[in-house]
């Protein structure tokens, strides 16, 4: 009888922990997927949510994305272009190599390389000194308030495997640059990296060693990227899925509506607009001034796309349509320049005739159709209505994979970019990235080559200006002159929606970042 019992005991207990074992893995499906396991080869912020996982910077975004200490537990000012961070004492990498001084100044390094597509993300940041093994001094071109912004974005590699694995130097999805840090992540995060198969799926496993209060009862994360919106709602609503983010919007009714399921949303911070090539040419039309140079064509192209049409019909009334290029939270916003021009045909029209294109010209318009929330039919929409007022549009649509470095590379004459102000939620970010002329760091995400004198003076202003009101008015001042010169042609602010099933509870940040290790699973 004993063995019999004993056989019982062990098929129970092994029963239970393969129950507890299933309760924590959580598994989830977003249409996109990670475009490298390097946290510098990259600007694209699902790829740096899904990172985050994995490395830790000095400071982060807390639960209510307020900043707070993380590899860094304190800091000050020591002269107006300095800043010292003391580290956080016995920490470890995942491979077990201890956290010091010297992977924060090789880090910083790496990122500061002209080769790193994230370079722009410490525009002003100029180097890292070692003080001693837990003190580092980072310097800037002056003085900047939005240093510990910059820093929640920048994740800590481990500067001996860098050395033993030749990635010192970064990687780069924009010229096909790889380095052992494009498949491999070493980092001192949450959870560590068990494999990663491109197009396949990510498993995360959590890491016991990690130097903070967990906060989440998971195990393990296994995450596929399933491009199809049908897919992916009947792999969550048949149980295969605990988590789908985003959901999409034609679909929020029926799960709602199914048992044991729920949908959460609320507005993002990123912002959907059409980034404009100011080049002497257009890639449509070879040999001929581009008419995008001139100020009436740009408006003529704002006016022709009705975008309360594509608010009800494509984004199912849960977008929000906007004339500026910042979400109201963010500093820099303003009522003002929020006023989107309006659609009138006749307008848009008249505005080409001006212009000396009474028959309108040829364009090329570029979108993913596997990044933000529907946006290859968003792009059909306005390619379509580009039309009617004689702007002859070639869409081209594919997947972000491919599509992000064709933009980098400057080959579209108009593209859609999705903005959220990342890392540091500031509308400084705009005018760093989006509108200055791309050298001496800045600029790093201008693909359309839009130039302003006025602006390129009011971003190495804002840089330096302490005073913070003063600081806000110039970037409301610098987003206004982008609104009337129509530097870009802004879309609307997209809604967040993600669907879970019941027993499974993760926050909603606006900020779209997926942050799991606030999650928990019943």
């Amino acid at each position: 009888m004993k063995p019999r019992l004993a056989l019982c005991l062990s098929v129970a207990i092994g029963a239970l922990m393969g129950f507890a074992a299933e309760a924590k893995t959580l598994r989830w499906s977003s249409p996109t997927d990670l475009t490298t396991l390097d946290p510098y080869a990259h600007t694209e912020s699902f790829t740096t949510s899904m990172l985050h996982h994995v490395f830790d910077p000095l400071v982060r975004r807390s639960r209510n994305l307020e900043l707070e200490p993380a590899l860094a537990v304190s800091w000050k000012t020591v002269r107006p272009d300095t800043w010292r961070f003391e580290l956080r004492r016995n920490v470890k990498f995942h491979n077990g190599n201890p956290f010091t001084a010297d992977d924060v100044v090789a880090s910083i390094n790496r990122l500061l390389d002209p080769g790193a597509r994230a370079r722009g993300n410490i525009s002003t940041v100029t180097g890292a000194q070692k003080v001693d093994d837990y003190t580092v001094d980072i310097t800037t071109k002056g003085p900047y308030p939005l240093l510990l912004n910059d820093l929640a974005g920048v994740y800590i590699m481990d500067k001996e495997w860098m050395e033993a694995n030749d990635a010192l130097k970064p990687g780069n999805i924009a010229t096909g640059v790889t380095t052992a840090a494009s498949s491999t992540a070493v980092g001192t995060g949450p959870f560590k990296v068990e494999s990663y198969k491109p197009d396949a799926g990510t498993v995360f496993v959590v890491n016991p060693d990690w130097w903070d209060k967990t906060q989440h009862n998971l195990d393990r994360i296994e995450f596929k990227p399933i491009k199809s919106d049908a897919t992916r709602v009947a792999a969550l609503l048949s149980g295969e899925l605990d988590l789908i983010a985003p959901a999409p919007l034609q679909d929020l009714q029926r799960i709602s509506g199914s048992s044991g399921f729920k949908v959460i949303e609320e507005p993002s911070l990123r912002l959907i607009m059409l980034s404009l090539s100011f080049r002497p040419e257009l890639k449509a039309m070879p040999g001929q001034k581009n008419p995008q140079l001139d100020l009436k064509v740009r408006q003529a192209m704002w006016h022709a796309i009705d975008f309360e049409a594509i608010k009800k019909r494509v984004m199912r009334d849960r977008s929000r349509n906007t004339g500026t290029l910042v979400a109201p939270p963010v500093p820099g916003y303003s009522k003002d320049n929020d006023k989107p021009f309006g659609y009138d045909l006749d307008k848009a029209k008249k505005l080409l005739t001006e212009a000396g294109y009474p028959n309108g010209f040829k364009t090329k318009l570029n979108c993913p159709n596997d990044r933000y929330i529907n946006d290859e039919q968003i792009c059909v929409a306005i390619a379509s209505m580009w039309t009617k007022v004689g702007i002859q549009t070639e869409l081209q649509t594919e997947s972000r994979a491919t599509y992000f470095p064709r933009q980098d590379r400057h080959e579209f004459d108009v593209s859609m970019v999705g903005w959220a102000t990342l890392p540091p939620m500031d509308g400084f970010s705009v005018l760093s990235s989006l509108l200055t002329e791309q050298k001496e760091g800045y600029g790093g995400s201008n693909s359309g080559a839009y130039s302003n004198p006025q602006i390129e003076e009011l971003t190495r202003k804002a840089a330096v200006e302490l005073d913070e009101e003063k600081r806000r008015a110039m970037l409301v001042e610098a987003l206004k002159v982008a609104r009337d010169t129509v530097a870009y042609i802004p879309v609307h602010q997209q809604p967040v929606a993600w669907a879970i099933r019941d027993g499974v509870e993760v926050p909603q940040f606006p900020d779209e970042y997926v942050r799991l290790w606030f999650a928990t699973v019943k």
